[in-house]
């Protein structure tokens, strides 16, 4: 870190906060990035729904960005952020934050914009994890078109596995729902999964199966062995909030179809929480967010904390003037 204070601090260096260190630096404010490394794509081979960057590697994409970003004088330093406080008010209504990394590291910052995005958790099924963001998946709209016309299974934890399924089956008409822990369907689902051609698997999954490092098939707990090339699952999102609970913000559940998906932290459509001077984007305030929405979002969010920064500016000026 070259500086010890600076106009905005950035946790987390992903599509939002590399947006937001773009559009920050090129309004001529000091910006600093700290990223932990750890995007949550990162297991994925390609991005999609991007314009311009379709299939782009997402490490790629970051190299991108913190390239356009540096080039107008965003630093970018790699680091984990363990907390956040607000600092004492400067009698002219100045605002200051001081955050402070996992190695011991401290900055100032007089507004701060918090990106660090979600962790997905997934079902407790054998070898799941290790095959996360290659056939297992959980978007069709990230994923769909590389298993097009491929055999699909759906592994059914709760009450949206249906709807799963019935998404799915635009981009593959051989798609299975594996009921495992989920609920069983009701008439009216089963004849919806029918007439779609969805076949529905009884029993709970007992694991993947696995050859040339190629997700091949469901093994159920009989020990059945169903032909699948990808699997699609209900992952849990929860976001990486601790920066932003250390500031005093709680995350709360979001629900999809009055089922719990996840937990995030509230934000107004610019990104402003309920601390003052505290900004988030991208997925930890909003769970389903793609890329590109992320992106825009840190846009938005940085925007809005500019013009916070020239009303402050604004202000301290006048006062300055008076005295």
């Amino acid at each position: 870190m070259k500086q010890q204070r600076y106009d905005v601090v950035i946790v987390g260096g992903g599509a939002a906060g590399l947006s937001g260190a773009l559009t920050l630096a090129r309004a001529r404010r000091s910006v600093l990035v700290i990223d932990a490394g750890e995007p949550r794509n990162a297991p994925a081979s390609h991005i999609h729904n991007y314009l311009g960057r379709e299939s782009t590697p997402p490490a790629e994409l970051l190299a991108i960005g913190r390239g356009e970003a540096a080039g107008y004088g965003a630093e970018i330093v790699e680091g984990r952020v363990a907390s956040a406080e607000r600092l004492p008010g400067d009698g002219d209504g100045g605002q200051g934050f001081r955050v402070v990394t996992e190695d011991g590291r401290s900055v100032e910052a007089r507004r701060l914009l918090v990106t660090t995005g979600l962790v997905d958790e997934l079902p407790s099924v054998p070898g799941l994890a290790e095959r996360w963001g290659r056939e297992v998946l959980h978007c069709p709209y990230c994923h769909g078109r590389e298993v097009a016309d491929r055999p699909i299974g759906v592994l059914a934890t709760g009450p949206l596995a249906v709807h799963q399924a019935l998404m799915w089956r635009q981009w593959s008409d051989d798609v299975t729902l594996f009921v495992h822990t989920g609920p069983e369907p009701t008439e009216e689902e089963y004849e919806q999964l029918a007439a779609r051609g969805v076949a529905v698997v009884d029993g709970e999954v007992a694991g993947l199966e696995i050859a040339d490092d190629r997700f091949t098939g469901v093994r159920l707990a009989s020990g059945r062995v169903v032909p699948r090339e990808a699997l699609v699952v209900q992952a849990r999102f929860v976001a990486r909030s601790a920066v932003l609970e250390s500031l005093g913000l709680k995350p709360v559940p979001q629900e999809m179809g009055g089922v719990v998906i996840g937990s995030y932290i509230p934000a107004d459509p610019t990104g402003a929480t309920e601390v003052p001077g505290v900004w988030a984007a991208g997925n930890v305030t909003r769970l389903t967010e793609q890329v590109i929405g992320a992106a825009a979002a840190g846009l938005m969010a940085a925007s809005a904390v500019n013009g916070d920064l020239i009303a402050e500016d604004t202000r301290l000026a006048v006062a300055a003037r008076r005295a």
